[in-house]
């Protein structure tokens, strides 16, 4: 599948589960690709680091792993680097910078030196922003009509996405956490998808 239909797909879904199967086989492969020691392609120390705290707000370790644990910020640096355009890039970076500017501006603190109940109240904002450009979506307001949303202008609905398949896509939280296959076949990400799903020896 093309990268811009992957894309457009995550942008207009609006759970994980409804995503094809083709679209998260796509997304699984990334993260054998991911390095062994991290290496940030897409973004700065400190964006970084607000992609971890807010990715692991969204995804906290519980009984099992969380967003941080298993590098979900590295795969949306992997996908922000790779798979955007340069202006979708740039958009996408714009937003994440935006958090800091909406935090400062509430908090006089940057999203990641903001207390933990503050950094859920940027959250909610965020969520409450990200519900009204997805009734956009849905209602056909938006001028792209079917195209990728901005990523600047929808960019938490684009990281949250992100987030949830960056860590459903995973290892972990595709055998602990689902507990069913949204994807057909054992987990093996390192192999292609329709490898995958045949049985061994096939």
């Amino acid at each position: 599948m093309h990268r811009r239909e992957v894309l457009r797909l995550l942008a207009l879904s609006s759970a994980l589960p409804a995503i094809p199967a083709d679209l998260l086989a796509a997304f699984r492969e990334v993260h054998p690709a991911l390095p062994a020691a991290p290496a940030l392609k897409a973004f700065n120390p400190h964006q970084n680091a607000t992609v971890i705290a807010m990715s692991d707000l969204i995804i906290p370790a519980t009984e099992t792993p969380g967003a941080k644990d298993v590098r979900v910020n590295e795969f949306i640096d992997h996908i922000v680097a790779d798979w955007f355009t340069d202006e979708e890039r740039a958009g996408f970076l714009a937003g994440l910078d935006e958090v800091d500017v909406h935090t400062q501006n509430l908090f006089q603190k940057t999203f990641v030196d903001a207390s933990p109940m503050q950094q859920s109240e940027i959250l909610r904002s965020l969520g409450d922003e990200m519900a009204a450009a997805a009734a956009a979506v849905a209602n056909d307001r938006r001028p792209y009509r079917g195209a990728v949303p901005e990523p600047r202008s929808n960019f938490y609905l684009m990281f949250r996405q992100l987030t949830l398949t960056g860590y459903f896509t995973c290892e972990v939280g595709f055998t602990q956490q689902l507990h069913e296959e949204i994807i057909p076949g054992r987990y093996d990400s390192c192999v292609p998808f329709d490898q995958s799903a045949s049985p061994k020896g096939a």
